[in-house]
């Protein structure tokens, strides 16, 4: 910590918690590596870093691979750094664009009955790509960019019939897609692309009965040949430190549940 500090890293109050963390769960992690296995992003941040082994686990298998899903609880990172992964791809110019999708469930609500065109219907579905696109390209950069196509963000219907060449593609909530949905997206990656696929398998919206497309694409997929499948837990959860508190209390009593049910 001392020799990040004299090179000229920041350290942190929870950078700290996360080397104690790490050196607490045994692993053999070299911390000067986790945080200068950076991400330069075109920003007011001058690059994104990865805070936990898993994450550098995962922004090495999406260099390594051209299809990566990304599977674990709310605030690991996944989405983030894999958009963190694509704007750098593009300003590299290693892919001409960069898509972001989303599958629109109706969460209580149907969409026929708000207000508006499909976009402004759609839109709540898709801020939170907007929130993260905007953390790490100036507004007008990043308006710039989605005015003329470089930057797409839709919702994952838009993808139907359509094949991604050159691109950059994240399917985000992926938990939330039906079977036929995934294997159509799967099947839109074209030429010199790349996609990252992720979800929390345990946070699923989809009607009862209705199996969710990444839960089956783990299954089908995770001993396909150059495809990497990376696991988040907890230990990865890097917003608020209560936000890890509220996720293990879930699983606590997530499996007191079930073993009341089974006994």
């Amino acid at each position: 910590m001392r020799s990040l500090s004299s090179e000229g890293y920041s350290l942190r109050p929870e950078d700290i918690r996360y080397a104690i963390n790490s050196i607490a769960s045994g692993s053999e992690t070299s911390l000067k590596d986790l945080f200068l296995n950076n991400i330069p992003v075109s920003s007011k941040k001058r690059f994104i870093i990865p805070k936990t082994e898993t994450q550098g686990l995962y922004i090495e298998a999406i260099r390594n691979y051209d299809i990566v899903i990304g599977i674990g609880p709310a605030g690991t990172g996944k989405t983030y750094l894999a958009m963190a992964m694509a704007i750098n791809a593009l300003l590299k110019k290693q892919v001409s664009r960069i898509v972001l999708a989303r599958p629109a469930v109706e969460a209580g609500e149907k969409l026929g009955f708000l207000p508006g065109d499909i976009y402004e219907k759609v839109n709540p579905y898709l801020r939170p790509l907007y929130d993260a696109l905007f953390d790490m390209i100036e507004a007008e950069k990043a308006s710039k960019f989605i005015e003329r196509g470089i930057i797409e963000i839709a919702p994952l219907a838009f993808m139907r019939g359509r094949t991604l060449n050159d691109s950059f593609i994240i399917l985000d909530e992926a938990q939330n897609t039906t079977s036929e949905q995934m294997k159509m997206y799967l099947t839109r990656l074209g030429f010199n692309s790349k996609t990252v696929i992720t979800g929390d398998v345990t946070q699923i919206d989809l009607p009862p009965g209705k199996l969710s497309g990444l839960v089956e694409a783990e299954k089908v997929l995770s001993d396909t040949e150059g495809i990497k499948v990376i696991y988040f837990s907890e230990r990865d959860v890097v917003r608020h430190k209560l936000v890890q508190e509220i996720v293990r209390a879930y699983e606590r009593y997530e499996k007191r549940h079930t073993e009341d049910y089974k006994g």
